[in-house]
Order: structure tokens, then C-alpha cells, then sequence
């Protein structure tokens, strides 16, 4: 039950939003844990039904053999060979994998063994790839989800606003992906002319399942990171709370720090303007937002007032799982390539010989100083690019932290570019929450209601279910 404070953030307005997806008491969504594969070793803790008369208990193996999925139990035996499997638990039982793969193409790429509770799904693609699903209720989701993108240390109020996005997210997700089955899906990458490619990504791509569990929807890394019950309690006191604008739930993006200002929808995705999507100065003063390469820059190599703008490791620990601990320049960063380095880099992403790199030139960008078109200019071909993701991916092995960054170039006596250097702000797109500034906020004594009053202006906070 919410208390006096807590009922405060729930509108007086009827229950039911017109326009919203139609939600029943906790459904049930399907996450995509692992996508092509051949092979994967994990345990059921607790016995899981496979079929009417058959369950399993223990280690076991899960292989492509034949376009079946043949699973295995701890001592070898082929135990079932099926195009499909379902995985039902018993009371209290979830199953564990072995080597999952995390923050897939990012810097802190590696593999984990992870826990889930709920239903265990294997199909196999089109390719013939087994494709692991776990299905679940939203509530318990978010649960992990929470732990995952953030410490449970975290102030609990932060954890709530956490627990209201990230639902909210899902739903607006749903939403729109039942739309797109209706009425066609909707186009979204690449938009080419002539001299410039264009890119954004969303999750419509996933078609065997809701959500993936990594980064490109939301961290879902199963019931491992439950150190503590603050994750599990924010969820259960949000508990069907979404965050709203003229009757519809948000789309409530989010990312991991701003570096001082948030950026607007249409600089990461398409071209149109989200009203709660909008930029706003992550401080109590304001900031006025970039308009120009000088603005950029002097904003960049500067060390403004943010609330993301902390390096206090007693904050950082609490709020920050150990994985993003590594990553300790988030708010003011710098990268530096040699020019064939930068080359190759450019070749083996963009798969475009650009020849002798000359320049690296922003076209376009959003208020965050974000780079939304950058024109790449090499002796072979000159290309401009966008959106920010697909900048960050082309200019990096794995991906830039963000594409708030201004460009130093060395030359050697003749004028020819030797080093490129990337002066950086921010990490993650810069779209909507920023989640170590409401941390810090949260840290500060700010409510999860005023949380989401500074990053979604004009919304409102409903319970639907």
C-alpha cells in the first residue's frame, strides 16, 4: 500500500488512460536472453516440468542437432529432441545459464552466469540458432531490471522512479509493437540520400520476442543482482504506477549520465518531437543549450555544474553497478586514434574504404551537444553520417560513450593528419532520465515524483493496474 508521500504520486484523474495499451492485472512478457547460438550449458534449481509426465532437475546442455533443440541432462542423456521447448517451474524453482553475454559490442563486454525465475523458452530461428527466452511477469522483470542497470544500494527513491520508467518504457514498447502488427511496421533505418546515410535503432527488430535483455532495450540480468530488497520493494510500491501525457503512457527513455544537458527525442531516433522527450539543464541553474561548433566546444572542455557531474566514490559505489564502476570518465571523457588506426576502425564498421582520412566535420547537433550528422571526409569518398548511435559505432571498435564530442587534429609538417583526438561528454544517447544525475538527485533528498518532474516535464503519474 502506498503511505501519505507515496499516494502523492498518483493522479486524481480517472484510472483507465482511452488511448493506452489495455493492461491486465500483471501480464506476462518474453525476453530474449541469447540469440544465435548452437550450444548453451545451464541447471534447473527446483524441478521444471517439460511435458506432461516429464521434469527435470539439475545440470543440463542444450544443443542444435538435426534442426531440433536436443536438451541433456547432467549425466549426458538425451532427455528430449524437439523444434520447440517450454520449461515450466515448480514451486519456488528458476533455472540458471552459464556464459551469458553482456553489454553485447560495448566496452564492458563479457560473459556471465546468470538465474532467472519464470518460464524457460527455446525455438530456433529462421538460421536454424537456438534463441533462449525467458518468460516472466512484468513486476519481477523489473525487479531485475532495476538491480541491473543500477546498484540496489541506490537511494530508494531513485529506485521507484526507476521502477515507473522502465515500466512505463515497456508498455509504451507494447504498444506500439502491437500498433506496427496492425498497420505495417514502420520504417525507421537507414534513411539514404545521396553522400549520407542515416541511421536510428529501436527495438522493432526483435519479432521472437518482446525485449532482448541487454542494453538495446533494458538490462535484464536475471535474479543475480537482487543483493537487497530495495529493488524488489521499489517495484512493489510503484506497482502499476506508469508515468503519462495526454492520456497515453510515455515512451520514458533513459540513459546513463548527460554530461550536464539532456538532448531531445528526434537527435537519436526519428524525425519528430516528443513533448516529454525535450532538453532540459541536468542542474538547479540553467543552462543554456548548444547552438553553435563554439558553444560546443567550450562546453565540452568545460566542467559544468550537474548533477550528473560527480566523482565522489562514495555516491558512485552506492548508486553505480560494479560493471559501470569501470567506466570512470562518464561526464568528461577523451579518446585519441592515430589516423590509420581511425582508418581501419572507419573501414571495418562502416564496411567503406575512406582512403587517407583528412577530417572528421559535425554537420548537425542536438542541444546536449550530441552530433546527430557528422561529415566523415577521406581521399577515396566523403560520407555523412547519423544518428548518434551509429556514430558512436562507426568511430570506435566497440562504441563511442556518447557522440558529445569535439574533434583535435595533429598534423605533420605537410598538413596531413596524424592523430585525431576525440574530447567527449556524457554517456548513452542523453534522451530522457539521465541515471546518475537522478541518483545524485535522489542522494540530495529529492522524491522519485520530483525525479520525474526534472526529466519529464508536462506528465503525470497514473496507477493502471
Amino acid at each position: 500500500m502506498w503511505d501519505s508521500d507515496e499516494k502523492a504520486l498518483i493522479s486524481d484523474r480517472p484510472r483507465a488512460c482511452p488511448h493506452a495499451f489495455m493492461i491486465e492485472d500483471e501480464p506476462k512478457i518474453k525476453v530474449g536472453i541469447i540469440e544465435q547460438c548452437r550450444k548453451i550449458d545451464g541447471a534447473f534449481n527446483g524441478a521444471y516440468l517439460l511435458g506432461h509426465d516429464l521434469s527435470l532437475n539439475g545440470g543440463f546442455a542444450l544443443r542444435v542437432s538435426g534442426g531440433e533443440i536436443v536438451l541433456y541432462d547432467a549425466a549426458g542423456n538425451a532427455v528430449l529432441r524437439q523444434a520447440e521447448l517450454h520449461c515450466t517451474p515448480g514451486d519456488g524453482s528458476t533455472f540458471t545459464l552459464f556464459d551469458v553475454i553482456i553489454g553485447v559490442h560495448f566496452h564492458w563486454e563479457r560473459k556471465q552466469e546468470q538465474t532467472f525465475q519464470g518460464s524457460l523458452i527455446l525455438i530456433l530461428d529462421k538460421h536454424k540458432n537456438l534463441v533462449v527466452i525467458n518468460q516472466i511477469s512484468i513486476e519481477d522483470y523489473l525487479a531485475s531490471v532495476i538491480s541491473s542497470e543500477m546498484s540496489t544500494d541506490a537511494p530508494l527513491e531513485f529506485l521507484k522512479a526507476h521502477a515507473i520508467i522502465s515500466r512505463s518504457w515497456l508498455m509504451a514498447m507494447l504498444t506500439r509493437t502491437r500498433f506496427t502488427k496492425n498497420h505495417g511496421k514502420v520504417s525507421f533505418s537507414p534513411v539514404l540520400h545521396t553522400g549520407e546515410i542515416v541511421c536510428w535503432y529501436d527495438r522493432e527488430d526483435h519479432t521472437l520476442f518482446d525485449v532482448c535483455a541487454d542494453d538495446h532495450c533494458q538490462r535484464y540480468q536475471g535474479i543475480s543482482r537482487m543483493m537487497s530488497g530495495n529493488a524488489r520493494h521499489a517495484v512493489d510500491i510503484t506497482r502499476g504506477v506508469f508515468l503519462t501525457h495526454n492520456n497515453e503512457i510515455c515512451d520514458a527513455r533513459y540513459h546513463k549520465a548527460c554530461g550536464g544537458i539532456t538532448d531531445n527525442y528526434e537527435s537519436a531516433w526519428d524525425d519528430i518531437q516528443v513533448p516529454y522527450l525535450t532538453s532540459i539543464a541536468d542542474s538547479r541553474s540553467p543552462h543554456n543549450p548548444i547552438g553553435t561548433e563554439a558553444d560546443a566546444e567550450h562546453w565540452i572542455l568545460s566542467s559544468p555544474d550537474a548533477y550528473c557531474n560527480t566523482r565522489d566514490e562514495n555516491v558512485l559505489t552506492r548508486i553505480l553497478p560494479s560493471v559501470d564502476l569501470e567506466t570512470t570518465d562518464f561526464f568528461r571523457w577523451k579518446v585519441a586514434f592515430t589516423r590509420k588506426t581511425l582508418e581501419g576502425i572507419l573501414q571495418e564498421k562502416s564496411g567503406m574504404n575512406f582512403g587517407d582520412l583528412h577530417n572528421l566535420v559535425p554537420i548537425e547537433r542536438g542541444p546536449s551537444g550530441r552530433i546527430v550528422r557528422l561529415k566523415i571526409e577521406g581521399s577515396k569518398q566523403t560520407i555523412t553520417i547519423g544518428k548518434e548511435l551509429e556514430i558512436r559505432r562507426w568511430l570506435s571498435r566497440t562504441h563511442l560513450l556518447s557522440s558529445a564530442f569535439v574533434v583535435t587534429i595533429e598534423r605533420d609538417p605537410s598538413g596531413i593528419p596524424t592523430r585525431f583526438i576525440l574530447h567527449g561528454a556524457g554517456w548513452g544517447h542523453g534522451v530522457g532520465l539521465c541515471q546518475i544525475g537522478a541518483a545524485v538527485m535522489a542522494a540530495k533528498g529529492c522524491t522519485a515524483e520530483e525525479i520525474l518532474r526534472h526529466y519529464f516535464r508536462n506528465t503525470e503519474l497514473r496507477k493502471l493496474y
